[in-house]
């Protein structure tokens, strides 16, 4: 079986190695831990189709055929490959919604206590910090944005719904990701280096609040 996947995955090495080095990256800052996280990337636009990894892998030291390649309904393209995450709906959503060309999802220490401590005001609002600027769009730390947190539920299809009526309610405001309440973030951009750097300004981010509130 590795060979017929390692056969099917070939033509996606790039893709593939960009996003071992971001678990590894990831697993090295205390983000991704155990098995948790999963991460993806838009490999083809015609058909929409995603490379994800596949469910229970440590993504510390992600291997070449640690992969799946499903269509924008989440469905494998293939037969044989690997079981897709669980969250495989979320990341469909996300190159469909928001034009994401990556989605990276992580469980960091920080993003799970914040997202426990701000879920009764449905989100967390960030604002005055230089480390804004590194977000698509933002051109100066005069400005705030709005991470929404969502509760937790293994009903994947139900928390999919919920974060496309919260776009659709919010159609001019901005969203660089969402967090899971005592889960983790979601974050994407229009490629993956785009993605690794959001990833890496929210989590700051949320380190600074973290710390600020502790105090």
């Amino acid at each position: 079986m590795d060979s017929v996947i390692s056969d099917l995955l070939a033509p996606y090495s790039a893709p593939i190695e960009g996003l071992c080095r971001a678990g590894s990256q990831f697993w090295t800052r205390g983000w991704s831990l155990g098995t948790s996280s999963n991460y993806s990337v838009l490999v083809n636009r015609e058909p929409l189709q995603l490379l994800l990894t596949a469910s229970g892998k440590d993504k510390g030291h992600l291997g070449p055929n640690d992969f799946v390649l499903v269509d924008i309904e989440g469905n494998p393209i293939a037969p044989n490959q690997p079981k897709s995450s669980a969250e495989t709906l979320l990341h469909c959503l996300a190159v469909e919604r928001c034009g994401a060309g990556a989605v990276l999802h992580t469980h960091s220490v920080w993003s799970t206590i914040l997202s426990q401590h701000y879920a009764s005001l449905g989100g967390i609002r960030i604002e005055g910090f230089e480390m804004l600027k590194g977000l698509e769009g933002i051109t100066t730390h005069e400005t705030a944005v709005w991470i929404p947190i969502f509760d937790n539920t293994q009903d994947i299809p139900a928390l999919k719904k919920e974060v496309e009526a919260y776009l659709d309610a919010n159609p001019q405001r901005p969203c660089w990701g969402y967090l899971i309440r005592q889960h983790g973030l979601y974050t994407w951009g229009k490629d993956l280096p785009s993605a690794v750097r959001h990833m890496e300004v929210i989590e700051f981010l949320f380190e600074c609040i973290g710390r600020q509130t502790k105090l």
